[in-house]
């Protein structure tokens, strides 16, 4: 196995023990796969700074809104940008006990950024987003389009 194989291996353990400590409503084994000054946006744009502020955000979460849920996904790709650091991009959701499957409206994708440090990888950033592509076409996007040509004259006319 080549050190790049082995790295991938390192990579694919860490996205695992998150989603297994996830599913154990562990907030801290959770945030411990964080670096100590990790960067998190959860999916409605709140942004946490550090390890104890993500450990902390998800054990009230566990205790509430997010308790008894599994953390569902796959990995879609993993790419070095160094031999220390990579990109994962991830698609799944959480998923309630009483659900067998991720609700399509709660679908996300996930970016983790990944660095080599003494204890291992560690996550030292990650964003997720909800995957809910617009519409390219139709009359809804014609229509919507003709009113953004119209406000655009406006304002340049009067601006």
């Amino acid at each position: 196995m080549t050190d790049r194989a082995k790295d991938e291996a390192l990579i694919r353990e860490v996205v695992a023990r998150a989603a297994q400590a996830w599913d154990a409503n562990d907030a801290t084994a959770y945030a411990a796969e964080f670096t100590e000054d990790s960067d998190y946006v959860a999916f409605d744009g709140t942004l946490l700074r550090g390890r104890e502020a993500n450990r902390a955000l998800h054990a009230g979460l566990f205790d509430g809104v997010l308790y008894g849920t599994r953390m569902e996904g796959t990995i879609e790709s993993i790419r070095f940008l160094t031999g220390d650091v990579a990109v994962v991009h991830l698609t799944g959701s959480v998923v309630f006990a009483w659900q067998r499957e991720v609700p399509k409206g709660r679908r996300s994708r996930n970016t983790w950024v990944l660095v080599r440090t003494a204890d291992g990888w560690r996550v030292a950033a990650f964003h997720n987003t909800r995957v809910r592509p617009m519409p390219g076409e139709g009359p809804v996007v014609r229509l919507f389009g003709n009113y953004v040509r119209w406000r655009t004259a406006r304002a340049r006319a009067h601006g």
